[in-house]
This record gives C-alpha cells, sequence and structure tokens, in this order.
C-alpha cells in the first residue's frame, strides 16, 4: 500500500490537475503521448490506389463473379403451397346435394373449411353443393307444407 504523499515511480508520468497552458504564439503543441494499452498506427495512407484488400465501392473483386439473384430452393417455407388435387368432400357435397340434401349441406360445409385450411381447390364445387342441398331442403319442406 502506498502513503498519500509517495511519489510514483520515475517511469510514470506525473499527474496534473490541470491541462498545461496553451503554446504562446508562434509555437505548437508537442505530440500527445498514446494512452496506456493503444497502440500509434502509421498515418492513414493518403487520395489514390486504395488499401491493399480493399475494393473500390461498387467494383467486383478481379477474378470473382458476381452473385446469383436470390432463388427459394426449398418449398415448404413461409406460405403453405397449394396440395395437388380437389377437396373429395366438396365432389361428395356436389353428388350428395342430389341424392341426400342434409349430407350434401354438411359435406359442402366441411369442405369449404378444410379447402380454406389446406389450400386446396374444390371451393366452387363446395359452395354449389351447399346451395343446391338448401334449395332441395327448402323445395322439400315448402312441397310438404302444400300437400298438408
Amino acid at each position: 500500500m502506498s502513503e498519500p504523499g509517495d511519489q510514483p515511480p520515475p517511469d510514470q508520468p506525473q499527474w496534473q490537475p490541470y491541462p498545461p497552458a496553451p503554446p504562446e504564439q508562434g509555437q505548437q503543441y508537442p505530440p500527445a503521448p498514446p494512452q496506456y494499452g493503444q497502440q500509434q498506427y502509421p498515418p492513414a495512407p493518403q487520395y489514390g490506389q486504395p488499401p491493399y484488400g480493399q475494393q473500390p465501392y461498387g467494383q467486383q473483386p478481379y477474378g470473382q463473379q458476381p452473385y446469383p439473384p436470390y432463388q427459394q430452393q426449398y418449398p415448404g417455407y413461409g406460405y403453405p403451397q397449394p396440395k395437388g388435387g380437389t377437396n373429395g368432400l366438396a365432389i361428395a357435397s356436389l353428388i350428395l346435394a342430389f341424392l341426400c340434401s342434409l349430407a350434401g349441406l354438411i359435406c359442402g360445409i366441411i369442405a369449404l373449411n378444410q379447402i380454406r385450411d389446406r389450400q386446396q381447390e374444390g371451393r366452387g364445387l363446395a359452395i354449389a353443393g351447399i346451395v343446391i342441398s338448401c334449395l332441395s331442403i327448402v323445395g322439400s319442406i315448402a312441397l310438404i307444407s302444400v300437400r298438408s
């Protein structure tokens, strides 16, 4: 431990509470010594040729080809890809709309949900099955009520 009045070793600079006074007119400041742990670097190159290993902005390095444009290589990332074919329940909905209207209506509603979730084809078939099933059910109710 050192005492407050001890002097620093001779190889270390003395601590000064204030910066040195500015030089008088015609004199220059002495160069500042490097800070502890910092290296002195050579001066930066002047204008002209860029430093070794650095290419001018906007030019390709000699002997290298420019990068190809981006291409997505793996389908399946991002948005889901549409699956091949038409939804089977949409086809069943259209067929059942003529045979059993209630089953055609149920199949059509389920098919619309599957088509939306799975990005499949057959939306028009499902809608046609639902419309024909509804018309068939309404017609059957009207026919039964008229006969009563």
